[in-house]
């Protein structure tokens, strides 16, 4: 398992240079002169251009930029915003909690709703509840996400009042947060009124976000549950008079939990591409908006390292996921490690 574990670390090390590269190479294609940015609005000399220049780098050759850039990152600096002036490491690990925490909700949304009505779906092959699945499904994963965003906006915010238009929680409510994630800290600071704010805030964010996980998950494990199905090992167990659900809880979707999990693995990528329109969206004070904004402000230091940041992460999950597969199915870490 070790050597397993390992082989798939080192495959990260290429594409996690080729983010770097990726990274490096976006930026410097974005409209705007970043020195400009750095000079303020009074405009800037010559001189003023020529020394800022010196100062960030940005007269050395781009491959000499690049290898100051992977000095840096390799001591952990990502830079500064030109904005703020603040590391992008602490302006990022200060916004990450609340992608987070509508991440987190957003796949235990798509897996609690998801999952079962694969798993029906798969049991009830070709009746009224399959079809109708498979389109719901089929409209969800199309439905672009700001189109959906605000619809829901419109139909339960506008229309019926039922839920928060924009944020995470009700500004009358103040405490402190420890965790960064809303609803657990509001949780532990004993304020029922607070919890159910930042709960009701989340509720379309997740909605938004959620929709095109869970209607992969749900035509994935679908797709899963009946190729198990058709193994003899099911046709045995029904052989020896074991019920349908028995056998669908205990050996099918046991043995369809791989592919199920590739797909959650997969879907962390799509949450954090999602979550840069949903937060736009809904105001929601995330890394996505974060960098959206960082864009628009040509804070390329921002913009830089949240890329790197974000892929990052989705290569930690997709480890997890490979790590998983071999505690799921032994065989996996033999025949790919």
């Amino acid at each position: 398992m070790f050597r397993y574990t390992l082989n798939k670390v080192a495959l990260t090390i290429p594409t996690l240079i080729g983010v770097t590269i990726v990274a490096f190479a976006f930026i410097r294609l974005l409209p705007g002169d970043p020195i400009l940015l750095l000079a303020g609005e009074r405009g800037v000399t010559e001189e003023r251009y020529t020394q800022l220049a010196a100062q960030f780098g940005f007269d050395q050759p781009l491959w000499q930029q690049y290898l100051i850039f992977m000095g840096n990152l390799l001591q952990g600096d990502l830079g500064n915003s030109f904005v703020t002036k603040q590391p992008v490491l602490t302006e990022f690990l200060a916004r990450f909690p609340a992608t987070l925490e509508l991440s987190i909700f957003a796949m235990l949304l798509a897996l609690i709703v998801g999952l079962p009505a694969g798993v029906i779906a798969a049991v009830r092959r070709g009746t009224f509840f399959d079809h109708t699945l498979m389109t719901v499904s089929l409209t969800g994963y199309s439905m672009p996400i700001f189109w959906w965003g605000l619809l829901l906006i419109i139909l339960f915010s506008s229309i019926l009042g039922w839920t928060p238009v924009s944020g995470r929680i009700s500004v009358m409510y103040f405490f402190d947060m420890p965790t960064g994630l809303m609803t657990i800290d509001a949780l532990f600071s004993g304020d029922k009124g607070a919890f159910r704010s930042a709960l009701s805030h989340l509720i379309l964010p997740s909605i938004a976000l959620g929709t095109i996980p869970m209607a992969v998950i749900a035509r994935q494990t679908r797709s899963a549950i009946l190729e198990v199905l058709g193994e003899d090992y099911i046709r045995t167990a029904r052989a020896k008079g074991i019920s349908a659900w028995r056998i669908v809880g205990l050996h099918a979707l046991r043995n369809a939990l791989i592919t199920v999990v590739t797909v959650i693995g997969l879907q962390v990528g799509v949450l954090f591409a999602g979550a840069i329109l949903t937060e736009t969206i809904f105001a929601w004070p995330g890394i996505g908006k974060w960098m959206i904004d960082s864009i628009y402000r040509r804070d390329y230091q921002v913009v830089q390292g949240g890329l790197i940041l974000i892929a990052g992460i989705v290569m930690i999950v997709n480890l997890i996921v490979d790590f998983l597969y071999g505690l799921i199915n032994p065989r996996i870490r033999h025949t790919r490690g």
